[in-house]
């Protein structure tokens, strides 16, 4: 049997390439195949095995520098960790100190917004009572105002007050005994005010008593009749007036040519110069002059001006005088000076021969002294040379 099974393992059972392929021939290929798939299985179970080794070596070397980083980074973790202490620290101290002196600035600027604001405060007092004083005087000047409205409601007052601010005006700007109020002239009649003139001129004759009913109906009205009807009363009213002070007020030889008529209000001036042209011309022809109370005032200073003229012209003839008696001191002054020269020039010749004389004496005294006492010399010789010095 066994020589059978190896007669069939011998048998050829297929030819390739010229060679006979046999069962044991198939049999010992298949096992080193086999051998070789498992060489093959075993080489790949090598290399895996090498490989996961490499790798496993890559995998510790990575790992050993991955711990060797994080050491590192372990390291610098700390010193930074150090590094952020010491920093907080510093800015820690930083901020206390920042903090202490912010507190200071911020204490110091309240104590300061303090102080000011009891100062503001202070002042804001000072400045209500200031306030409180003023409510007081516009209270006092509201009654005033009343008072006045009251005054110049009434036509007797209203024309007192006219007439006081005109004689606060004259007495203000002349000086005392240059003018008079209520002066009476001859024909009877009181002026409110009269100037005096310098160098005998005719006074100059003011009257204060306007009349404001009219006006001030203007002022009132509210329709266009009401005020054509106020204005037709002003114009007879102050033809009227004007009238009756031209002919109280113009007397000839006594007082000037012309009068004026004081409007205590400019605004009433200009309104008649603006309105009333009509009535400002007829007080023109009238010899009547109507003055605010600036114009009165600019009168007045030219009335000053003629005042100081004439003053000056009072004083020429004593200046005059004065000046001829001081050309006759100058003469006489001069007189006695060029007398006084003449005596100088006496003096100084007579000085002269005082020096010549003096001149001789020092020299004759010098001779004396030079004379020799001693022998060969005598009272002789002495006598001789003083008579030959002579």
């Amino acid at each position: 049997m066994d020589r059978s099974l190896a007669a069939a393992l011998d048998a050829p059972i297929a030819t390739l390439a010229g060679l006979a392929v046999t069962p044991a021939l198939v049999g010992a290929c298949a096992v080193a195949l086999v051998f070789f798939l498992l060489w093959r299985r075993e080489a790949a179970r090598s290399r895996a095995a090498a490989a996961a080794l490499e790798a496993s070596e890559a995998e510790s070397d990575r790992l050993d520098a991955v711990l060797k980083s994080q050491a590192e980074i372990t390291g610098r973790m700390q010193t930074m960790a150090e590094i952020f202490g010491a920093r907080q620290a510093d800015l820690t101290r930083t901020l206390a100190e920042r903090f202490d002196g912010l507190s200071a600035r911020v204490g110091h600027s309240i104590l300061t917004t303090t102080q000011e604001t009891k100062s503001s405060l202070a002042a804001l007092a000072e400045r209500l009572a200031v306030i409180d004083r003023a409510q007081g005087e516009i209270r006092g000047l509201a009654g005033e105002v009343v008072r006045l409205q009251d005054i110049l409601a009434n036509k007797q007052t209203r024309g007192a007050f006219g007439e006081g601010r005109m004689q606060a005006i004259v007495a203000d700007a002349l000086p005392i005994g240059s003018f008079e109020f209520q002066a009476t002239l001859s024909n009877g009649k009181r002026p409110d005010c009269l100037i005096r003139m310098p160098n005998g001129a005719p006074a100059l004759a003011i009257d204060a008593k306007f009349p404001l009913e009219a006006y001030s109906a203007i002022q009132a009205a509210e329709s266009e009749d009401a005020r054509s009807f106020a204005a037709s009363r002003l114009r007879r009213d102050m033809e009227v007036h004007i009238k009756a002070v031209s002919e109280k007020y113009l007397v000839p030889g006594e007082t000037q040519d012309t009068v004026f008529l004081f409007v205590p209000s400019e605004a009433i001036f200009a309104e008649l110069h603006e309105r009333f042209e009509d009535i400002v011309q007829k007080a023109y022809r009238a010899r009547v002059v109507i003055v605010s109370p600036s114009l009165l005032l600019l009168s007045i200073q030219v009335v000053q001006a003629i005042m100081k003229d004439a003053r000056m012209r009072a004083e020429a003839g004593r200046i005059q005088t004065e000046v001829r008696l001081l050309a006759e001191d100058l003469a006489r002054l001069d007189a006695r000076v060029a007398a006084l020269k003449t005596h100088f020039g006496q003096t100084g010749r007579d000085i002269d021969q005082i020096l010549v004389s003096t001149d001789k004496l020092v020299r004759r005294g010098e001779r004396i002294a030079a004379v020799d006492l001693g022998e060969g010399g005598g009272p002789e010789t002495a006598v001789a040379g003083h008579r030959t010095g002579a």
